[in-house]
């Protein structure tokens, strides 16, 4: 994506010098920035602003860089790239698991900065577009992009955890999820305190709403022993 004047980056950085040169260099790639230096600014900052994209230190004040991810990702898709000083592999990992897209270490060079963060906004406008797209199948209709479910031409109530799961299961017919990997979907950043069998529970309530019988599924099926697929015929 050619980012244009309006597309804004937060930049949530203690150190005000890093977080300048980082913003100078966005800047001259046509980028709004604003600038936060703690992790409380960086939260009230992001719902404000919805910036198009987060580089996010590990290492900041008040609310540190790990939890400001997380409450980000309970909310929003928006790419994220945590910043840090920290070389550990451990601190690589869990970066990335609470869902980052990307980590850089310092000392870093601000163009290679700015480079990846272009390309990883290029890759999250394609998905986006992707995703958006309404699909179908045998009179169930998902539309993304409006959040509307409806089967035989009649609206479909459901709740925003609903329509999640059914959207990522439409999306990839035959393709079997394992009650984690939908977890992962519907409770983005790692929410805590979720149990797998709480997807049992979803798949339950929605095949009531989708399903002409729920006990002999037409639409969502169990795969013994390994999770939940959308059906191919």
């Amino acid at each position: 994506m050619d980012p244009t004047s309006k597309d804004t980056i937060l930049i949530v950085e203690d150190d005000k010098k890093t977080a300048s040169v980082l913003s100078l260099y966005l800047q001259k790639e046509g980028f709004d920035t604003i600038e936060a230096y703690n992790g409380v600014d960086a939260l009230s900052l992001f719902k404000k602003r919805q910036p198009v994209f987060v580089l996010l230190d590990l290492m900041i004040p008040k609310i540190d860089g790990i939890e400001v991810c997380k409450k980000i990702r309970q909310e929003s898709d928006v790419p994220i790239m945590m910043v840090t000083a920290k070389v550990e592999e451990v601190d690589k990992l869990v970066g990335l698991s609470i869902g980052a897209d990307d980590y850089v270490v310092k000392p870093f060079s601000p163009r290679e900065v700015v480079a990846r963060v272009k390309v990883i906004l290029r890759r999250f406008q394609r998905k986006e577009t992707n995703a958006m797209k309404p699909m179908s199948f045998q009179g169930l209709v998902v539309d993304p992009g409006k959040h509307k479910a409806s089967l035989q031409g009649n609206a479909l109530q459901l709740t925003h955890l609903e329509f999640k799961l059914l959207a990522t299961l439409i999306a990839a017919p035959g393709r079997v999820f394992s009650r984690e990997a939908l977890l992962d979907d519907i409770y983005p950043g790692g929410e805590i305190n979720v149990l797998d069998r709480t997807i049992d529970v979803h798949i339950k309530n929605l095949r009531q709403k989708i399903e002409k019988n729920p006990a002999r599924p037409r639409y969502i099926k169990t795969v013994r022993g390994m999770g939940y697929q959308f059906t191919e015929k």
